[in-house]
């Protein structure tokens, strides 16, 4: 009778038909997160103008949603295992979409807040769970690739909110648009079926039977009366955010961390204020959202662009000078005049800013080793979702001083230089799979040396 890691077995399958289902799902799922997660900065004009609130509470609200997008990374990523992570995913999806739905039907600002919190809560635990959930089961050789693509499904979301906006705001006004965040809820029971539990849930279960059917699907020629080496599941019942600071990892931790802050800054300051920003600086609404389209198309493209490159050069010397190329855009677009270079400025922002951040999720899951991995994710998520809390209302109270606009812009690129340093301190070495080069290593001069010797 064979015994075998499952966690082996995945590491050195190829892409079946398995693996694309799944990643077409949970992309869905992203594209729906990223959808209602910016929507709310191409309302804000309008909400502005039928409920009578000033920049500061308009920036309020969104720093209140995402309070509750920082309470569910943490909820949600750190009790992944315990409940099982397909559960999260599933019920934090019901959440953000069902509570986004219910926004367009707001009365006043204060149920519209209630809603928009609750959603949040729904926005912070499905990322963590997602990127952890697939990095289980995708291919070593494409798991950062896959996890890239996945989180591209945000930015095509945050596209597609722009697009609406464009269609409905004008002639429909803002509710419609927080009607098609309800979409997803016609489409969770599909979900439950498809998405499998993750491994390291099941690993903990001892569910043998789900287990075999599910990596089945991967290796078909799997034996229905294996056994598993459940060598992780002491480390999973266990796995705390005080083991993400064991083993030399504290210093790495808390530089993913800021790295985190400090592109959520990025993130939501654009999110929230950019059609905002740009209509100040005197283009009308249709133009103004269509910089939010192209942001996220510099997001997808620079994902898959620079995704690609990190597989050649390293995380690090793909995301540093992506920082700072982040930062100098910032600066220039506050001074360009020519709609068309600003285009080109907007999208590698994007890049710099959406783009980074999917390439970051893929950071993390590959650092930390499987049994930490949640952890790992919904802690950095977190500790970034401060950055989306604090970016909102710092923006909304620059904007009452009526500053030029290069002025707002050059405010928010400060962050990307404060992200690139973070990231330059973060320990390549103490990485899970710097550890798994060694073991390789290792082991092959014992083999020379056995050789050698014989």
């Amino acid at each position: 009778m064979n015994t075998v890691n499952p966690i082996e077995i995945v590491n050195q399958s190829k892409l079946k038909g398995f693996h694309y289902i799944l990643v077409i799902c949970l992309f869905f799922i992203m594209m729906f997160d990223g959808y209602d997660v910016v929507i709310y900065g191409a309302t804000i004009p309008f909400l502005k103008e039928d409920w009578g609130i000033s920049d500061i509470v308009a920036g309020g609200i969104s720093s209140y949603t995402t309070i509750g997008t920082a309470i569910g990374a943490v909820l949600f990523g750190l009790y992944a295992d315990r409940f099982g992570k397909k559960r999260i995913i599933i019920l934090t999806t019901f959440l953000f979409s069902f509570f986004t739905l219910l926004s367009g039907f707001a009365p006043s600002p204060i149920f519209f807040i209630i809603c928009r919190v609750i959603a949040g809560l729904g926005f912070g635990g499905v990322m963590p769970n997602i990127a952890a959930l697939i990095s289980e089961y995708a291919p070593a050789k494409h798991r950062a690739a896959i996890i890239s693509l996945i989180f591209c499904g945000y930015s095509v979301g945050a596209m597609s909110a722009s697009f609406s906006g464009q269609i409905l705001l004008e002639n429909f006004g803002w509710q419609p648009v927080y009607w098609l965040g309800g979409i997803p809820l016609l489409l969770l029971p599909l979900f439950v079926r498809i998405i499998p539990e993750s491994i390291s849930s099941l690993v903990r279960q001892k569910d043998t039977k789900n287990l075999v059917a599910v990596l089945r699907k991967i290796e078909p020629n799997l034996s229905e009366d294996v056994q598993f080496k459940y060598v992780e599941q002491e480390q999973v019942q266990k796995s705390s955010v005080r083991d993400l600071f064991k083993n030399k990892l504290g210093l790495s931790t808390m530089m993913f961390w800021l790295s985190c802050f400090c592109t959520f800054i990025l993130m939501y300051s654009l999110n929230t204020w950019l059609p905002t920003l740009m209509m100040n600086a005197g283009y009308d609404l249709k133009s103004s959202l269509l910089f939010v389209a192209v942001l996220q198309i510099g997001a997808i493209i620079g994902t898959m662009i620079f995704g690609n490159l990190i597989q050649f050069l390293g995380f690090k010397r793909v995301l540093i000078p992506l920082y700072l190329v982040g930062a100098t855009s910032l600066v220039l677009i506050g001074f360009s005049e020519n709609i068309y270079i600003a285009y080109g400025l907007i999208a590698l922002i994007g890049a710099a800013s959406v783009g980074l951040q999917n390439m970051s999720n893929a950071y993390v899951a590959q650092y930390y080793s499987v049994e930490v991995r949640a952890a790992a994710l919904g802690s950095t998520m977190a500790f970034g979702r401060i950055g989306s809390i604090v970016a909102p209302t710092y923006m909304g109270i620059l904007l009452t001083f009526n500053l030029q606009p290069q002025f707002y812009f050059f405010a928010i690129g400060i962050a990307a230089i404060f992200g690139a340093i973070a990231m330059s301190l973060i320990r390549e070495n103490r990485a899970d799979y710097a550890d798994a080069k060694q073991a390789t290593s290792n082991n092959v001069t014992v083999l020379k040396s056995s050789a050698k010797s014989v």
